[in-house]
């Protein structure tokens, strides 16, 4: 079994006014709240002019042992990030964006961005998440070393693409 952590991450929201023609606002996730209680709805926490901020969902940031390089990768950088991914709202639902994973691991994130179909959004990582995590790669990383493969000769009897069992 994969050794895992998990710590709860309040997801907040703005909802911005945009002069668009199909669209009245824009939605993007601006922070994470280590430690969230629970919310059953959507709490509005400020506005600011054009701007709404929600308490949106709190979601659980789930650490993994086999993907503790990428954390390292995201710790290393100027300011770390915690990615938050943001899925189209129900037909029925007033809310149009409903949060729908937080990770730490930046390859996890580019998967989803890859998609198109969700909207991915890195956000700071609190101090205190950042620690959190170093303290789970420094218990659960392992270096896996870079082996290179080699090349194998071309074997015109086993087909491929340049010539053999495919040609007809």
């Amino acid at each position: 079994m994969t050794p895992t952590d998990r710590m709860a991450a309040g997801v907040v929201v703005e909802r911005r006014r945009i002069d668009n023609p199909w669209q009245d606002h824009a939605w993007r996730a601006v922070a994470v709240i280590p430690g969230a209680p629970p919310v059953d709805e959507w709490r509005l926490l400020r506005e600011e002019g054009e701007r709404s901020y929600f308490h949106a969902a709190t979601l659980d940031l789930e650490l993994y042992a086999r993907e503790t390089d990428g954390y390292r990768v995201n710790l290393g950088q100027p300011v770390p990030q915690v990615f938050v991914v943001l899925r189209p709202g129900e037909d029925n639902d007033e809310n149009e964006v409903e949060p729908f994973l937080v990770t730490a691991c930046p390859y996890e994130a580019q998967d989803y961005e890859d998609s198109g179909e969700e909207i991915v959004d890195g956000v700071p990582m609190p101090d205190d998440m950042a620690a959190w995590i170093r303290a789970f790669i420094a218990k659960h990383h392992v270096e896996v070393p870079f082996k290179k493969r080699k090349r194998k000769p071309y074997d015109p009897r086993k087909g491929g693409f340049a010539g053999g069992a495919a040609d007809g």
